[in-house]
């Protein structure tokens, strides 16, 4: 069969929408219900840089206050957790989470010799290399090669996006992108799609034809497969209309149909706040905060909330002096939020950053952000956390 350019561009398109759908995903149709337990990590990747020190806030420190006169937000606004900290007022539903010892704050997590660089720093965090080590594979990708070479009951990741980012993609394996089962189904179904692909015999010796063709075959069988899996035990609760409410609403979704996917990814942004951060960043602590109190209430309300981990991270934090235009510019280390029923420790699990001990101007990182991963590779996932990080790191005991 000859295929023509329009042809080829139209099923490259599809490729890129399903993005490159593991081919695990076949046995994985044919797989039965997870057992219950089966635990699942969400992540949560706040893109921009998200100012840590406006988001855990050491009200009790004169030295914030002084380097922040016009940004510091003032303790009797900040959602107080204790004399000491608390956290921006927009974040009510984590404060709650704080209060029933569902949420674990880590504070000065980074790397050494950090990059300021927004696409830089992200692929140091979506690969977990070293800041002088180019990594090809994100670590996400090569918990997906560890875990489905071969094995019976192969995993899954899944991130709520059109593009697939550099964390899912391993060396044999990648996770799916998609916005929502429904509009892949739909996509995926167009009669364009399965005329062309009727019409083709995998041996034709065109190797890059091939490949999109056995994307297309793939997308085609599993897409349905997931979208009726999706609407057996949709999510009934009430989630904000927001783009995050809409993303995590769809990923409970899929925790309750017991698909057996272990990774979900979701991004929101840009928390990059050179100007006018107050603003900027009220908005988007607004939408996450009720959206991931929305998901919290609702992994309560069908009991999942203890099998169900979602942790954040942004690719730096930002410098602790505020800057002339309202906002603040890039720095290093920042805060992650831990939410779960299945901490064993919870709240402040580390000291709060001293702010009289700085590298010129920026925060000093005391926790290396592959210990976080490591922890929840080998605690949570129960996956081989030296080989798909490519060194032994350190755990934590919150799992």
């Amino acid at each position: 069969m000859i295929i023509k350019r329009k042809e080829f561009l139209q099923i490259g398109s599809l490729a890129s929408a399903s993005l490159m759908l593991p081919k695990f995903l076949k046995v994985f149709e044919r797989m039965d219900m997870v057992p219950p337990g089966n635990k699942v990590l969400v992540i949560l990747q706040m893109s921009g840089g998200n100012d840590g020190l406006n988001t855990v806030i050491p009200v009790g420190n004169d030295l914030y206050h002084k380097a922040r006169p016009g940004l510091g937000i003032d303790k009797s606004k900040v959602l107080l957790l204790n004399d000491e900290v608390g956290l921006h007022p927009a974040l009510t539903g984590f404060r709650d989470l704080f209060d029933d010892g569902s949420l674990g704050i880590l504070n000065t997590v980074g790397y050494p010799n950090p990059d300021r660089s927004h696409f830089r720093s992200m692929d140091i965090w979506q690969s977990a290399a070293d800041s002088n080590q180019y990594l090809t594979t994100g670590w996400i990708g090569r918990y997906l090669d560890a875990q489905c070479d071969g094995c019976d009951r192969p995993t899954q990741a899944i991130e709520i996006d059109d593009i697939l980012s550099f964390s899912m993609k391993g060396m044999r394996e990648k996770g799916i992108a998609l916005k929502d089962p429904k509009k892949l189904y739909g996509s995926s179904n167009e009669s364009f799609f399965r005329d062309v692909l009727k019409g083709h015999s995998v041996a034709t010796g065109e190797g890059q034809v091939d490949y999109l063709y056995k994307t297309m075959a793939e997308t085609l069988s599993s897409a349905d497969y997931i979208f009726k899996q999706s609407r057996l035990h949709p999510s009934s609760a009430e989630y904000p209309k927001t783009e995050l409410g809409n993303n995590l609403k769809t990923i409970a979704s899929l925790i309750f149909s017991d698909i057996n996917t272990k990774v979900y990814y979701v991004s929101l942004g840009s928390f990059d706040t050179h100007v006018g951060q107050q603003a900027q960043q009220q908005r988007l602590f607004t939408e996450m905060n009720d959206a991931v109190a929305a998901f919290a209430k609702d992994l309560k309300s069908n009991n999942r909330f203890n099998d169900v981990m979602l942790f954040t991270f942004s690719e730096f934090g930002r410098r602790v002096q505020q800057n002339a235009s309202g906002g603040t510019d890039h720095g290093t280390a920042n805060c992650m939020f831990l939410v779960s029923g299945g901490l064993k420790k919870k709240g402040l699990l580390n000291d709060l950053p001293n702010l009289s001990d700085l590298d010129q101007g920026d925060l000093k990182f005391k926790v290396d952000f592959k210990d976080v991963y490591a922890t929840m590779l080998k605690k949570w996932l129960d996956a081989d956390d030296a080989t798909i990080l490519n060194r032994q790191q350190s755990y934590f005991d919150f799992i």
